[in-house]
C-alpha cells in the first residue's frame, strides 16, 4: 500500500486510491484531542514525539514502528540499527506526508468515514478477504485503529500529491537535439575543429556512437540530467552547434535538429517534470512550515 519517499510520493499510475499492500510506511501524526481536557490533576503525560510539523505531532512510537516497517521492506533483520540516512528517509517521508495531508485539509479535502470505508473495502477485495488484510496488518505491526488512521492520512496526502502533479501541463516547449560525447578534451577539441571545417554533424556523431548516432530525442526544460546541456540546447537555433560543454561524464557538443514551442510531452518526460514539481512544492512547503525534530 505504501512506498517510501519519492516512489510513494509520485504514485502517478493508479488514481483509484486503492494502493497495493507492498511495503507500508505511513504512520499518521497524533491528532489533538477534540473534547474538553480533564482536570489538571488527571491530565495524562503527553506522548513523546519524534517531530512536530506545524504543531502536529509525529509520535515517537509511530516513528519507531515506521522504522520497523522500513526494515521489513528492505529485508533487514528486526532490531538491527539502521543507517542514519535510512532513519532520515523514514522521518522525512513521514514529515512529507504530514505536510501533504495538512495542505489537503487546508484545501477543503476531508476523509470522511464513507470514503475511508470504501478504500478499506477495496483493499480487502484486492487482497482476497478480511483475513488476508488482517494477516498483512499483523505482519507489519498494525492494529485496526492505527491502520485506519494511516489509511486516512495516505488518502489525504495522495489527493494533494495528485493535485500538484496534475498541474504539470501535457504540452511544453521542446527541442530535438543530438550530441557528440567524448571523454578527453583533446579529442573533443579535434571533433569541434572538424565540425568547424565543414564535417557533417550527423556523420561525425554516428562515427562516435554507431548505435544511437548521438540522438537525444525531444526533451523539455528540466528533463536532462545535466543543466548545462539543456541550457545550451535551448539557446541554439536549428542547425547551430554548441561550443564544448564539460559535465561530470565528459565533453559534449550539441546540435539542435528541431524546435517546437508547444509539443506533447512523452510520458517519461512528463513524469520527470511531475516529480520535480512535487519536490519543489515540498521544498517550499517545508520552508514555510515550523518543523521541529525532537529525536536525540
Amino acid at each position: 500500500m505504501f512506498v517510501l519517499a519519492a516512489t510513494w510520493l509520485m504514485g502517478c499510475g493508479d488514481r483509484s486510491n486503492s494502493p497495493t499492500l507492498a511495503a507500508p510506511t505511513v504512520t499518521p501524526p497524533i491528532q489533538a484531542a477534540t473534547t474538553a481536557p480533564p482536570e489538571p490533576s488527571s491530565t495524562p503525560t503527553p506522548e513523546p514525539a519524534a517531530a512536530l510539523v506545524n504543531g502536529e505531532a509525529i509520535s515517537l512510537a509511530a516513528y519507531q514502528a515506521e522504522l520497523e516497517r522500513y526494515r521489513a521492506a528492505i529485508g533487514a533483520q528486526s532490531g538491527t540499527e539502521l543507517a542514519t540516512e535510512d532513519q532520515q528517509t523514514v522521518l522525512d517521508d513521514m514529515i512529507n506526508r504530514t505536510l501533504l495531508a495538512q495542505a489537503a485539509a487546508e484545501a477543503g479535502f476531508r476523509v470522511d468515514e464513507s470514503l475511508l470505508q470504501a478504500r478499506y473495502d477495496a483493499l480487502v477485495a484486492q487482497l482476497g478477504g478480511s483475513q488476508a488484510l488482517a494477516d498483512w496488518m499483523s505482519a507489519y505491526g498494525y492494529d485496526e485503529a492505527t491502520f485506519r488512521r494511516d489509511l486516512a492520512q495516505t488518502i489525504a496526502a495522495a489527493w494533494m500529491r495528485d493535485r500538484i502533479i496534475d498541474s504539470v501541463p501535457e504540452m511544453a516547449e521542446q527541442v530535438h537535439a543530438r550530441q557528440i560525447l567524448l571523454y578527453n578534451s583533446a579529442q573533443a577539441e579535434q571533433a569541434l575543429a572538424e565540425l568547424g571545417a565543414g564535417r557533417d554533424f550527423a556523420e561525425l556523431a554516428a562515427a562516435y556512437d554507431p548505435l544511437g548516432r548521438g540522438d537525444l530525442g525531444w526533451f523539455p526544460r528540466g528533463y536532462l540530467l545535466h543543466p548545462a546541456l539543456e541550457e545550451a540546447a535551448f539557446s541554439l537555433q536549428v542547425g547551430e552547434i554548441s561550443a564544448l560543454i564539460e559535465t561530470p561524464v565528459g565533453f559534449h557538443i550539441i546540435q539542435v535538429v528541431e524546435r517546437d514551442p508547444q509539443r506533447r510531452l512523452a510520458p517519461d518526460a512528463r513524469l520527470t517534470l511531475q516529480m520535480q514539481a512535487l519536490q519543489d512544492w515540498l521544498a517550499e512547503r517545508r520552508s514555510q512550515s515550523e518543523i521541529r525534530i525532537l529525536l536525540p
